[in-house]
């Protein structure tokens, strides 16, 4: 909000503009603020959309930054391919933010995961309850449940060779309004979870395990990495070693925060198979006022934002994430803006894997980001100008 609102300022008087501060925007298409920086920052390309003010100097930072970044990244091993594809919502369905719950689910439908494979998409999250995959808290997941659960998974990773499936834990960090390890569920309670689930999926290696959908206002980001850690132990100990595992962070696991909350702490989280090229952060991103998702119309691309994190993850030892949750309303804003940002996402597929687009599954035509398809098998306006373009 209040970048997009530095923006506005910017454009509305552009010749005002002096100089851009550190890490601000200063050139790329259409751009019509300051194009120079402030002392102590360089301005810096991007891509065609997008130039940011980082830390340096035009003699001697930006050239060992970019030498530093280059020679980390060619030394170290990412395997994952670029994924692009969608959400396919309907078992969270009445997840509330303090995570209690009190639907039965709805299946996503099934034909939708050849609708989409047929285009390109190679990603597909599905997210679920805590209390439905395990009605009692820290006891065995329900196998009824499990079987509509695994039937669409099984639907989405045959839709094609290879495909991806993202299996989401759509909670916020908590077990009917209390926070994991924070006055809630225990750390034993919740590692549980997952290591039921990691044995029922360890043979199948295009599984993501998806630890945590949109952590929040959690007290003690240090403890959180710990639980984080407790999940990532599990899953390796139920024998699932194969398998990318995204690593949540805070504010509703904002691709804005990660650098200065929960990023710091969840470097430390360490996978018990070595390395850490399977420890994928998992970052949310909407293009709305308030990155609430709620508001049909985009005032931004996100490319500042998504800039600032790639400098942080190629300072963190080339590090990686990937945007599971982005989206806008069928309307001019947001084709202009989500593709801007697919845009940059897919240039900076170093660093940022991936994007799943919020939403499609059980949603009905009048939900506002719906992607769903049409009943004529026709797409939605933003998917067809904004995401397809962009699939790997």
């Amino acid at each position: 909000m209040k970048y997009f609102i530095s923006f506005a300022l910017v454009a509305a008087a552009p010749f005002a503009a002096a100089q851009a501060p550190v890490y601000g925007q200063c050139g790329g298409q259409n751009w019509q603020g300051a194009t120079t920086c402030v002392a102590g920052s360089v301005c810096t390309y991007s891509n065609a959309y997008y130039s940011q003010c980082l830390p340096g100097t035009a003699t001697t930072a930006p050239s060992s930054t970019s030498t530093s970044s280059s020679a980390t990244s060619s030394s170290t091993a990412h395997t994952i391919p670029f994924l692009g594809g969608v959400n396919t919502a309907g078992y969270d369905f009445s997840v509330a933010t303090d995570g209690s719950f009190n639907g039965t689910g709805v299946d996503p439908p099934v034909s939708q995961y050849s609708h989409f494979a047929q285009e390109g998409v190679n990603l597909f999250r599905i997210p679920f309850a805590w209390q439905l995959m395990s009605p009692t808290l820290g006891g065995t997941i329900s196998s009824t449940f499990f079987a509509r659960y695994d039937a669409t998974v099984q639907a989405a990773l045959s839709s094609s060779s290879g495909t991806y499936v993202i299996i989401d834990l759509h909670n916020y960090a908590r077990w009917n309004g209390a926070i994991i390890s924070q006055g809630g569920p225990t750390d034993a309670q919740f590692a549980s979870l997952w290591s039921q689930l990691a044995a029922k999926y360890a043979s199948q290696p295009r599984i993501i395990f998806g630890i945590m959908n949109e952590p929040h206002d959690i007290p003690s980001l240090s403890t959180w990495a710990q639980s984080v850690q407790a999940a990532v132990t599990a899953i390796r100990a139920a024998g699932a070693t194969t398998q990318y595992l995204l690593l949540p962070g805070s504010s509703y696991s904002s691709a804005a925060t990660l650098p200065t909350e929960a990023g710091p702490y969840l470097l430390n989280v360490t996978d018990p198979v070595g390395g850490t090229s399977k420890l994928i952060f998992d970052v949310h991103k909407y293009l709305d006022s308030d990155n609430s998702g709620t508001h049909s119309e985009c005032v931004t691309n996100n490319v500042d934002v998504l800039t600032t994190l790639v400098t942080w993850l190629k300072s963190n030892g080339n590090r990686q994430a990937l945007l599971s949750e982005t989206g806008g309303g069928n309307v001019a804003s947001c084709e202009t803006d989500l593709a801007q940002e697919l845009a940059y996402l897919k240039s900076n597929s170093d660093n940022l894997v991936g994007f799943s687009i919020w939403s499609a599954g059980a949603f009905d035509s009048t939900y506002i980001l719906s992607v769903v398809p049409n009943a004529d098998g026709s797409d939605q306006p933003l998917w067809t100008t904004a995401v397809k373009p962009y699939l790997p």
